[in-house]
């Protein structure tokens, strides 16, 4: 009975973290929707102006902006044991989706955006580690499952997937930092751009080493 019950509540659990990060991934897609019209002066954009000219800047960062909404997407559906089950060519698809599209579009345009990053030498050290680790344990995970090294393979995507939601979680941090403390804009930038995705990753590298002990 007690077992069924701890069922119940951590299945009850899923679909509440899962109904969450769904609503900031649509806020995400409302944040990017301005992009769409490639106009220079909106948003986020209104402070690169000094760098909004660079070309190499200008691509990277309009691949970033909506090929993250897609690698959300694409992520939540590679820890449903459910979809798994029942649709595996679905999971398999979605899968090389988001390594193809991390490996080669998003993850070496965050590393191109982390050396104009806003916030001095400490966000820019922040993002280009973010954008490092991002890649090297998506690639970790598509050498594995290749390898035929299932419980690798889930520990690498979920390092990659902890690192993906940098982008709903360095916003949450950023409201909250700003509602709790109002520091000065650049010092909010320059510690959220750490705890937008440090905790992440030690959260999913409790959870993996956690799972060991059972």
């Amino acid at each position: 009975m007690a077992n069924n019950k701890n069922r119940t509540l951590l299945r009850g659990g899923k679909y509440l973290l899962l109904a969450i990060l769904l609503f900031f991934t649509y806020r995400m897609a409302l944040l990017s929707w301005p992009y769409l019209g490639f106009d220079d002066r909106v948003a986020f954009l209104r402070i690169k102006q000094s760098v909004i000219h660079i070309s190499w800047w200008k691509v990277a960062f309009y691949v970033h902006v909506f090929t993250s909404i897609l690698l959300l997407l694409a992520g939540f559906t590679q820890f449903s044991g459910e979809l798994l089950k029942r649709y595996p060519g679905v999971h398999r698809g979605a899968g090389k989706l988001y390594v193809f599209v991390l490996l080669f579009l998003s993850g070496p345009a965050g590393l191109l955006l982390a050396i104009k990053a806003n916030g001095g030498v400490w966000s820019q050290l922040a993002f280009t580690t973010l954008a490092v680790l991002w890649w090297w344990f998506t690639w970790q995970a598509w050498r594995s499952i290749i390898k035929g090294q299932l419980k690798a393979h889930q520990d690498f995507m979920w390092r990659s997937f902890a690192l993906t939601l940098s982008a709903v979680t360095l916003r949450s941090w950023k409201w909250l930092v700003v509602l709790v403390w109002a520091p000065p804009p650049m010092d909010t930038y320059r510690l959220v751009a750490w705890l937008g995705w440090v905790p992440n990753l030690l959260l999913v590298e409790w959870w993996i080493r956690r799972k060991k002990t059972y």
